[in-house]
Order: structure tokens, then sequence, then C-alpha cells
């Protein structure tokens, strides 16, 4: 067997069969169906594979397997073509469950599928345990010996601390924890991937990843968009639930946990965890200097005006509902002892852009003299997730020319053009690795505990205050309390456009 064969091999499913709660739902025709008809295309899928929809909307078989298959590339329809099913009924009546136990034999006995399930909660939040309860309802949580059952949920986990735990409740009085994969497609992106591979492949950066070399860490998730036609889900959100809360804290946690035994997902996720328990949390009276939340209003120009959040449809028009957060962090540990953690997200900003930034405390002295620097910023690694993907390294060097001045530089790693390699949609993975079992991407029931422990008392002071909410214009980088919050110690967030 050659090198490639033996690649896929390794990295493609077993007979199984995936069934999308929520098949008639935005997110699978957008992600999920492209999803399975990409790792079809790059035979990642085997031929005793079955999928299978789920929802409320009539339809029939053939109008799914339309869906899922029609204007898909002819490799795909061939191989999933007759594996394509689809059981109409309400999440919670249990005659859904029922035809769907058939459906499911009969897809073991003519594709060979060997009992293996895959169940994917596609649904909206409140869908999701009628929809547990219904599969327990006819034994489909247990697998049959020798065959595996899991269950891929889809974010918000509960929408504070104690709704996860409920959440987990529900969950666990039919599913053990490992079967349960717990999705951020953050996790899926190869660039938030590499963040592991930077720190843990290359002996160069592991000693200088700390307190002594290390001044502050910006974290930064912008988005240009506003909440378009999601002006409802969000005023239930706010950016606080919506990204700082999975988001944000994942890559926070993998950018500074410590290195694991092993890269098995125990080991990863124990990691993750320790990390998480370390970050300090602000009292009530630190929580004004800590955290900063904004809306934004109109903005843009002439030419593109930009309508402000309570203009949006489904948006309160008093709403207090927070479109930008940031915070300073502190981790309580060894490595990172008094060095401030910036993270920071919002919409309606200048640049779409998620970079994890270290930037390392000045030289103790400078021998060169002041008129000789042009423009000298902190050295600093910029890891790049999106767009651009790829790694800067900033420092200072010498100007050509006869005279001695310094200025900063860029050392540039592109992604695009390093790597010949087609880079695959984050749901692509993260489906695979869920139909495989591998749960290192995947989130564990103690990590969403302590990133709602986190965000929790911050949506909590906000609730409680009456004072008007800061603003922001569409197309700026946020309130000017964002600009307070990092400027008090000299620092300044990297902003461009």
């Amino acid at each position: 067997m050659d090198h490639a064969s033996q690649l896929i091999q390794e990295r493609s499913a077993p007979p199984a069969t995936l069934v999308i709660f929520g098949a008639s739902g935005d997110l699978t025709r957008r992600k999920l169906l492209p999803a399975v008809e990409s790792l079809a295309r790059h035979e990642r899928l085997p031929d005793q594979f079955a999928l299978v929809g789920v929802a409320r909307t009539p339809m029939t078989n053939e109008q799914f397997a339309e869906s899922a298959l029609g204007g898909r590339a002819l490799a795909s329809k061939r191989q999933l073509q007759n594996g394509v099913r689809y059981v109409a009924g309400g999440y919670d009546d249990p005659q859904t469950y029922k035809r769907l136990v058939e459906t499911l034999d009969e897809l073991d006995a003519q594709r060979g599928t060997s009992g293996n399930r895959l169940f994917y909660l596609s649904t909206p939040a409140g869908a999701f345990e009628p929809v547990i309860n219904g599969l327990a309802g006819v034994g489909l949580n247990q697998p049959r010996e020798g065959s595996f059952s899991r269950l891929v949920i889809e974010k918000p986990y509960g929408r504070d601390l104690v709704t996860a735990r409920e959440l987990d409740s529900v969950v666990h009085s039919a599913f053990d924890e490992h079967q349960v994969f717990r999705i951020d497609h953050y996790l899926g992106k190869d660039t938030v991937q590499n963040v592991l591979a930077l720190r843990f492949a290359n002996s160069i950066f592991q000693p200088i990843w700390d307190r002594s070399w290390v001044d502050h860490v910006q974290i930064t998730v912008a988005e240009t968009l506003g909440v378009g036609s999601r002006g409802g889900f969000y005023e239930d959100a706010g950016a606080m639930r919506d990204i700082v809360q999975n988001h944000v804290l994942q890559v926070l946690a993998l950018a500074l946990m410590e290195p694991p035994a092993s890269f098995e997902a125990e080991g990863l996720r124990n990691e993750k965890v320790k990390l998480l328990q370390a970050i300090r949390l602000p009292t009530d009276r630190d929580i004004a200097e800590a955290a900063v939340r904004g809306q934004y209003t109109r903005g843009g120009t002439r030419e593109e005006l930009m309508a402000g959040y309570r203009e949006e449809a489904g948006v309160d028009p008093l709403s207090r509902t927070e479109t930008y957060a940031a915070m300073r962090l502190n981790v309580d540990n060894w490595r990172w002892a008094g060095v401030p953690f910036y993270v920071r997200t919002g919409k309606r900003l200048p640049a779409r852009l998620t970079e994890v930034a270290l930037q390392f405390q000045r030289p103790p002295h400078l021998p060169i003299p002041t008129d000789q620097l042009t423009g000298l910023d902190a050295d600093a690694l910029i890891l790049r997730i999106q767009p651009n993907e790829g790694i800067s390294l900033r420092f200072g060097a010498k100007v050509p020319g006869h005279s001695f001045r310094v200025r900063t530089a860029t050392m540039e790693f592109s992604y695009d053009q390093t790597f010949v390699e087609e880079s695959p949609e984050a749901y692509e993975r993260l489906l695979l690795d869920a139909l495989i079992g591998d749960a290192s991407l995947f989130i564990r029931s103690d990590e969403v505990q302590q990133c709602w422990r986190i965000v929790d008392p911050i949506i909590e002071n906000w609730k409680k205050d009456n004072s008007p909410i800061p603003t922001y214009e569409a197309a700026s980088w946020g309130p000017t309390d964002a600009d307070r919050l990092i400027g008090r110690n000299g620092r300044k967030w990297r902003n461009s456009a």
C-alpha cells in the first residue's frame, strides 16, 4: 500500500449511519450536507455509509436525497445513492423514533452499516431534550455489542452554568460522556489546530512562551457583519454568550495550556481544563475595570450606511444586548502569573479578523539612541486564524542606508503560499472525527462548565447594571471604554482596517 492510500485508510470513517436531526434546517443545508459530500468525494466514507434526515417538515426519501445530492459531485452521488433516507415527524412524538428504528435496521441490512450510529442534533436548543429522550425511549442510545452510538450536540450548550448542568443531566441520563461530542466548529479549523503545531512541534518557541518573555496577549475575534436575520436569536445571546464563552475561550485555552503528555483526546482536554480552572474570576467590584461591553449604532459612509443594532430586524428598539465584549483575564499559574490577557469580540468592526498576538517584553536596555529608532514596536508573534491564515513574527531590523536606523520588520508565513494541500472545512473535519470516535477537538462536560464559570459573573453584573450601554459606530473598533481597558497600563489594541 502506498503512503497516500495508507493515509486515506487511517483517517476514513468506519461503516455507519449519520442521522441528522434538523435535516431541513439552515445549518444542515449550508454546512453538514456539503461536509458529507466532500468526505465522500475525498474517499473518507466507506460504501457501507448511510445518511438519514429527521425533521418536522414533510418530505419523501427522494426529496431529501435530491436536497442532499442535487448538484453534488458525480462521485459523491454514486457513493451515497440508495443510502439516503428521511423520517418526518415531531421531535416529541414517539412514533418518529419507532420509524427511525425501522429505517436504521433496514439500512443495516441493505448497506451493511453494522449498527453504528452518529446522531447529530442540528436543531434549536429547545429540541435537545425531547430528541435525547426519544432516542433513549427506543434504545438507540445503547449500541449493540461491537457497535457505537454517539451524540453530536451543537452550541449553545446551555445559556449559563445552571442550564448547562441541567442539559448535562439530560444528556447523561441517556448517554455516557464518552459517547457525547460537543461541537465548536472553530476547533475544526486547520489554523486553530496550527496553534498546537506551532507550540509543541517547535522547540524554539517553548522557552519564550511564558511570563519571563511575554508582556501581554491579545485575542481578537472581529466581524464586519451585523446580526442580519439572526436578530431574534442574538437578542437572547449577545456577544459574551455567542462568541466569548465558546470560541474565544477555546482558542485561549489552546494558546496558553501546558504541553500535554500526549495528543490523545483526554490528554489535550485535561490541559485545557486546567488552564480554564486557573483563570481568576473578577469580583463584582473589579468587573467595571476588567470587562467592557458595547452595542453598534448606525455608521459607515454615505455610500454604505449601515444600520444600528436596534434598527435590525427582530431586535428590541430599546435593546441592551451587547454586540461587543472585551475582557482582561489573569491566569493564576506558574507559567502566566502577572501576564494580562486581553480578549475581545464584536460585530460591525472594520475588519474580519481572528488572531492571537503575543507581545513580548521590550529589551531591558536599548544602547541605540532614540533618534535612530523609527517607529520601533515591541516584538510580537501573531497567529492569524482568519483570514490570510498564517503567522507573523515582528522584530526590529536595520533600515538599509549609510546611517544606523532601526524600525519594525515582519517575517511572514502564509498557509496558502506554503501548502498545496486543500484545507478541509471545519465541519468536514469534525464530522469525520466523530465518526472515527476521536474526541480531541470536541468539548468535554467540565470544559463547558469552566467556560460558563468565567463569563457568568460578568453577564449577571451587566444584567443588573441599569446605566446606558456604551455604543460604538458601525465600522469602528468598538467603544472607547475598550481602549481605556487596555490602555490603563500603557498598552493598546492591535487595530488594522
